[in-house]
């Protein structure tokens, strides 16, 4: 098992396509947290924290989570994507998209050097980062048999997705309009905001998604993970949702919260029910 906790790899050591500068901000990174060896079942996640795309909550919707998978024997990776600024003068679609699709290939491709199922590579996202993570689960590929980097061969598709409190609808009334902005940019493009709306573009071949949510999320309402378990139950995609009366957005794994925290149990027992070996 790869043993270097904590390590922050490079999506890309030769340079990022498409990157606007060469500061840190510029290089996507993975962070690695290694499933203990002696309960490893070699599934991993790819985690992709919220912040609107403008920041990143790395630590409660990143770090903490890594850590709780890491005693479930998964390892995970906390994806640092390319970020918009306020003033819409960053990164936009497809930048944070490429991030993430790199970062399930690069996982994968390093399935037998770090002891991993490529079979059971999935991804996980909150708030905005749900959004990424299911436009990942909407429009991956197989790979480019051509490419010369041996990454790109590999499919981008993950085999799991977990989403909490997503965005998720681009064209809808509950939509989270500044999110939307951020990665489509200030003038609305109704092609690619349908193209965006992860609802939309679900398929058979979407990957089986657990969804949790609170009623009380003002600022991404729960329709988005509605819609979305509409769209996935009408393709005949396994999926479960949850949806809790109280909490704010946010709240990530809630622990101090009797009645959130039962989440985390949640998802661990939908986690065995899709063949991952949690002792």
């Amino acid at each position: 098992m790869f043993s270097q906790m904590n390590e922050v790899i490079l999506l890309w050591p030769d340079g990022t396509p498409g990157a606007l500068g060469t500061a840190d901000e510029d290089k996507p990174t993975i962070t690695c947290f290694p499933a203990p060896k002696e309960i490893s079942n070699g599934a991993a996640v790819i985690i992709c924290p919220g912040g609107g795309y403008v920041t990143l909550a790395s630590d409660k919707e990143g770090t903490d989570f890594a850590k709780w998978f890491n005693t479930l024997g998964i390892s995970a990776y906390v994806l640092k994507y390319r970020l918009n600024t306020w003033d819409n003068k960053k990164y936009q679609y497809p930048a944070q998209f490429n991030d993430a699709t790199r970062a399930i290939r690069l996982v994968r491709s390093k399935s037998k050097e770090w002891d991993l199922n490529p079979d059971k590579v999935g991804i996980m996202g909150f708030s905005a980062g749900g959004h990424l993570a299911s436009t990942v689960g909407t429009h991956f590929d197989n790979g480019n048999g051509k490419a010369s980097d041996p990454v790109e061969k590999v499919s981008s598709r993950p085999d799991f997705m977990i989403l909490g409190y997503p965005v998720i609808s681009m064209t809808t009334s509950y939509t989270h309009t500044f999110s939307r902005q951020m990665v489509l940019g200030p003038d609305l493009n109704m092609e690619l905001a349908n193209y965006l709306s992860s609802e939309l573009q679900v398929t058979t071949f979407t990957p089986p998604t657990f969804l949790f949510q609170t009623n009380e999320d003002n600022a991404v309402p729960a329709e988005n993970s509605v819609l979305f378990y509409l769209a996935l139950r009408k393709a005949g995609v396994p999926a479960e949702i949850h949806i809790f009366e109280k909490g704010q957005h946010g709240v990530g794994m809630a622990l101090k919260d009797p009645a959130l925290s039962v989440w985390n149990e949640l998802l661990k027992q939908w986690l065995k029910g899709r063949g991952i070996d949690i002792k």
